[in-house]
């Protein structure tokens, strides 16, 4: 029997609220995997949280797409600090793709959004569970969500076993929701940031190219 499906955007938007009465401003740490996923996700969040983009993404075959997604993201937080209430800050992640192979391994053929994604999510979420543990922030999540291709409950299931796993509190989130994706759109080219076709793995590198050859 298949579970019920939960709004993790009503969801989040009680926990704003309930933060909004706070006298401090909660810490959190955000994994993203570039500029444009995170750019909405950080205009939402700015205001009720110091956040921490890490960028920790070894699923990210090429190194020059890696480095390229790197330098954006810091780029782009520097702008937005022009302005931003609270300052963001940017820590990146160790960059070893045998980590992604490793975790992937029997699951090569696997079509995008299957299970390979998800144990992929899992990979990113862990590391950053892990880091935000270690760091002592209060939450962490990740701007995965933000992308109509990735399977938000899915990551939302990981980001609460984790949770209850590590005793690191997951915020939980589901960005596509209240037109994210579109905003995120809207920022890339406002910022004229650099906005890849693929997740980043060479899997979906592959699978988008096949598709372009079909078209």
């Amino acid at each position: 029997m298949n579970k019920p499906k939960i709004n993790y955007q009503v969801v989040l938007d009680k926990k704003i609220k309930e933060i909004e009465k706070l006298d401090s401003i909660p810490t959190l740490l955000l994994h993203s995997c570039c500029a444009p996923c995170g750019s909405y996700v950080l205009e939402y969040l700015a205001d009720h949280f110091k956040i921490t983009v890490y960028y920790y993404n070894p699923n990210i075959t090429f190194d020059d797409e890696y480095q390229k997604r790197y330098v954006e993201q810091q780029d782009f937080i520097k702008v937005i600090n022009k302005t931003a209430k609270n300052k963001i800050e940017f820590l990146g992640g160790t960059y070893d793709t045998k980590e992604f192979y490793d975790k992937i391994k029997g699951l090569e053929d696997v079509r995008e959004g299957g299970e390979r994604c998800f144990k992929c999510f899992d990979l990113r979420l862990t590391q950053t569970a892990k880091m935000a543990k270690e760091l002592n922030y209060d939450y962490f999540c990740t701007a995965l969500s933000i992308s109509p291709l990735k399977n938000g409950q899915k990551i939302n299931e990981i980001g609460i076993e984790l949770e209850e796993r590590l005793g690191v509190k997951f915020l939980r989130a589901d960005f596509k929701k209240k037109n994210g994706y579109k905003r995120s759109i809207e920022l890339s080219r406002e910022y004229n940031l650099y906005r890849q076709d693929y997740c980043g793995c060479v899997f979906s590198k592959k699978e988008r190219e096949e598709d372009e050859k079909k078209k």
